[in-house]
């Protein structure tokens, strides 16, 4: 009679673990986002300009989380601005609060080249740009690159304007 309670046990525990094998719902990646991106151009500006980030992490059961609050953010100053200076690190030129919200704070910074000669058929380039990357339970999310036009240029080809 015991070997028939163990074996009934046994066969019971065995079923439980057979069944919820491979069930679980677990990340499969992480991806960051701009709110606000203009026709595909993501731009910060004015000095006191915002940009909101959004970090979503995917489940392999293919739902989708927005943990934006949750993740940490490595910010990476890339490039220079149109006078050739090295972007200053944050929290100067740009900052970040826990929420993935981004701020233009002085100095201002023009990243934005006009390869255009004229200001009525501008030709916007960026010279430099911040990377950002979401990190969110281990998974690390694709960089996304954020130009800044938080002060206007001194270059006379865009009359003073910086940035598209």
């Amino acid at each position: 009679m015991k070997r028939a309670h163990l074996l009934a046990s046994f066969l019971g525990v065995l079923a439980l673990l057979t069944t919820s094998c491979g069930t679980g719902d677990k990340i499969g990646s992480v991806n960051i986002t701009a709110a606000g991106a203009s026709g595909g151009v993501i731009n910060l500006q004015g000095l006191g300009g915002t940009l909101q980030l959004h970090v979503y992490a995917n489940y392999t059961s293919g739902k989708q989380i927005d943990e934006t609050n949750f993740a940490t953010y490595t910010i990476t100053p890339e490039g220079v601005d149109q006078s050739g200076a090295a972007l200053p690190t944050p929290p100067n030129g740009i900052q970040m609060n826990n929420t993935g919200m981004i701020t233009a704070v002085d100095p201002g910074i023009c990243t934005w080249y006009n390869g255009s000669a004229t200001i009525t058929t501008p030709s916007w380039f960026f010279t430099g740009d911040y990377k950002i990357v979401a990190t969110y339970r281990g998974f690390s999310s694709q960089p996304i690159y954020i130009p800044v036009s938080s002060a206007a240029s001194t270059q006379s080809q865009n009359n003073g304007q910086c940035g598209p």
